[in-house]
């Protein structure tokens, strides 16, 4: 069940590029369908742009250009993914109503349905059809439920102004704008179906966020304050070495190192434990396994550490299992380091399948 967010009427393309806008890198994805099989032919990860203030419509535009040029093609049309500390990702309960009456009651009254104040946000939403109606006796119909689940998704309308004329600045055009708390559970969609609840844990910058899928369904999305650069910040903190020194050795995870990232891990795996827990309260269903994407994803010691902690399985994972892969060799040789990162644009892509 992937989300198409904020522009629901793409079209179906033959060609993709997906950009997921990140805080610290953007993670950008080639994808191509040929005889119904997607292929990624080529990705691109390359340093966000930084500035002191917000990042500005004309810095933002050379960044998408970089993007563009470094994939060696002449597709103008991109799609892109906001992330988790611009968007907000929720679930409401409402009749059957249109999509466009549920955008229009957030609009005028995001507190009431989201409880919080939400001004001069653009809503979308996604309402989440009942899995079956049979069940009655003999095989009958039953009565439809009175509230459905909606998927609602919500961006600050400066940012997506701004995002769109960076788009165009750059000489691209927006086909689709989705968000990257989307990214995980859409691009999952592209591997066979696990029988087990799974929770897929994506490792931001700023951030990292949950989300529990069960029986094709996304379940459950929550985004945790704390991502990688806190980790890097507090292990430069404990080990009295610069920011750049820490990040240049939290991969590794040196013997040394690993008793200094304690204070944060710990605090990071209690509460993506607290999200899984609510899960499986309300839901009466276990989580099975735990799915990790993202840079911190590549150190076996954060991966073992985050297991310990949740009580559950944790590997890393990378949706280019479920594409056909034709890269050029170097891009070959550095795909299994870099594949959990470009999990988020792929989802993102799939939307446009």
């Amino acid at each position: 069940m992937t989300f198409p967010f904020f522009t629901p009427k793409a079209k179906k393309r033959d060609q993709i590029i997906a950009i997921d806008l990140g805080s610290r890198h953007s993670k950008a994805v080639f994808l191509e369908r040929v005889d119904e099989k997607y292929k990624l032919t080529r990705y691109v990860v390359l340093d966000a742009p930084i500035s002191e203030k917000a990042v500005s419509v004309e810095l933002l535009a050379e960044h998408f250009r970089h993007i563009v040029q470094a994939m060696d093609t002449k597709l103008r049309q991109v799609t892109v993914s906001i992330g988790s500390h611009d968007a907000i990702l929720r679930t409401i309960e409402l009749p059957l109503l249109p999509a466009e009456e549920i955008r229009q009651m957030l609009k005028f009254n995001a507190k009431t349905y989201l409880q919080q104040d939400l001004k001069d946000y653009v809503f979308d939403c996604f309402i989440v059809p009942p899995r079956s109606m049979t069940g009655g006796p003999e095989g009958t119909k039953v009565p439809p439920p009175a509230k459905y689940k909606v998927w609602v998704g919500g961006v600050q309308r400066q940012v997506l102004a701004d995002l769109e004329a960076a788009i165009k600045v750059a000489g691209l055009i927006p086909d689709q704008i989705t968000l990257g708390l989307l990214g995980p559970s859409n691009a999952f969609e592209l591997l066979p179906p696990f029988k087990d609840a799974v929770a897929l844990i994506d490792l931001g910058f700023k951030t990292s966020t949950v989300s529990i899928i069960a029986a094709g369904e996304l379940c459950l999305s929550r985004v945790v304050e704390i991502g990688g650069g806190d980790i890097t910040a507090s292990l430069a903190e404990s080990m009295g070495i610069s920011y750049a020194e820490a990040e240049g050795i939290k991969i590794g995870m040196p013997a040394e190192v690993e008793a200094h990232l304690l204070p944060v891990l710990g605090p990071l795996g209690r509460d993506l434990r607290a999200s899984i827990d609510f899960f499986e309260h309300h839901q009466d269903l276990p989580v099975g396994q735990v799915l990790l994407s993202g840079g911190a994803a590549a150190s076996e010691y954060f991966i073992q550490n985050l297991q310990s902690e949740l009580m559950i399985p944790c590997k890393s994972w990378t949706a280019t299992g479920g594409l056909e892969v034709t890269l050029s060799p170097q891009q070959t040789e550095e795909l299994p380091a870099v594949g959990s990162q470009l999990n988020v644009a792929i989802g993102a892509a799939s939307t446009l399948f």
